[in-house]
């Protein structure tokens, strides 16, 4: 596995790396061997071994710029230089890359895992948003098989690239979660805030959030967990924006016990991103039976499979709107608990999710 940060659970882990560790010590656990390529800074102990996937720890350059494309270079000159069978690449940037082990490695095959579409995120200028463009090119016509994680995706490629991927999407674990203990060193109460995880830049839409909430008069309180990943100026501006509400708060990173009772208690998950791939937090706050509060783009709608409510993506007008709404209407709030946990079930099982990423390794293979 090349591309992501690592498999850890740190401050800027996104939706890749858990997609990573999720599938690849599910892979480890049959059978398999599974190496992934991992940044120092995100495993600081530098564990050889993590749940029975085996650790590579090659170095780079932490800058925004270069950070990810230097690692994915140096990994890539390595990887070829090993008998890999398959050597999976997770990103549209990692894939611009994927033709070395097609040129150097040709008894290995090459998968790529087109998760979002990159170029639409904001902190990126002209030239990275050209290269990520780039990226979407190359992560169908330098891998063997192309793998999309939304139909909107699998759509896209077959539409402007003319080449049929491998819809697989990202996947949850139903979280049944006892205690609410640790909710009280944040001054939060169990089903009387909306949440919202992850990190803390533009393209999540949480200024759209904040303004909404903002304009409710309400004893329901708003926690923001998660942390800016080279956008400190936007977090500033988030802090800003909320310094005149207490009722808003802003958390932190959080993990283990803490983030699982901060999603089992609270009332609902609202997620207004401008852009995604599949929204893997959105998948995993229904998995904790969150009716989810999503924008209208998509993949949010491919995620939420026609539970919970909707709102016209960047119209903060219309998601105070349903924000009323679910004050408005407890029931249905609790209704769609378990309504939730089964679209996750049905859809979105990570063992699944395993299967057939390794029935495309075996297909590719032969």
């Amino acid at each position: 596995m090349i591309g992501q940060k690592g498999i850890a659970t740190d401050q800027r882990a996104g939706g890749i790396e858990r997609h990573v560790r999720e599938v690849s010590k599910r892979l480890a656990l049959i059978g398999h061997e599974v190496f992934v390529y991992a940044r120092a800074k995100y495993h600081p102990e530098k564990p050889s071994d993590i749940e029975g996937v085996k650790m590579i720890f090659i170095p780079t350059i932490y800058s925004k710029n270069i950070e990810a494309i230097l690692h994915t270079f140096i990994s890539s000159l390595h990887a070829v230089r090993q008998k890999y069978d398959v050597i999976h690449y997770h990103g549209v940037g990692p894939a611009t890359l994927a033709w070395i082990p097609r040129l150097f490695a040709p008894h290995a095959t090459v998968i790529v895992t087109f998760h979002s579409q990159d170029r639409f995120h904001k902190k990126w200028g002209f030239f990275a948003r050209m290269y990520l463009w780039f990226g979407e090119w190359a992560a169908v016509k330098f891998s063997h098989y192309c793998i999309a994680v939304s139909h909107e995706m699998q759509v896209y490629c077959r539409d402007h690239y003319r080449t049929e991927v491998v819809y697989i999407p990202n996947g949850a674990e139903i979280k049944i979660v006892e205690g609410n203990d640790e909710l009280e060193k944040f001054g939060l109460k169990s089903k009387k805030y909306f949440i919202n995880v992850g990190r803390l830049v533009p393209q999540k839409g949480l200024h759209f959030l904040i303004k909404a909430f903002k304009s409710i008069e309400t004893e329901m309180q708003l926690a923001i967990v998660g942390a800016p990943s080279f956008s400190e100026g936007y977090y500033t501006e988030l802090r800003e924006l909320a310094s005149d509400d207490a009722r808003i708060h802003f958390l932190g990173f959080q993990e283990g016990k803490t983030l699982e009772q901060l999603y089992a208690c609270a009332y609902a998950y609202v997620h207004p991103s401008e852009y995604e791939g599949l929204p893997l937090v959105v998948l995993e706050a229904m998995s904790y039976g969150l009716m989810p509060i999503v924008s209208d783009i998509a993949p949010n709608l491919e995620a939420i499979h026609g539970i919970g409510l909707t709102f016209p993506s960047g119209d903060a007008s219309a998601l105070h709107e349903r924000l009323m709404y679910a004050i408005a209407h407890p029931q249905v709030v609790e209704d769609q608990s378990e309504e939730a946990r089964a679209v996750v079930e049905a859809y979105f099982n990570w063992d699944t999710i395993t299967d057939h990423i390794e029935s495309v390794y075996v297909t590719a293979r032969h």
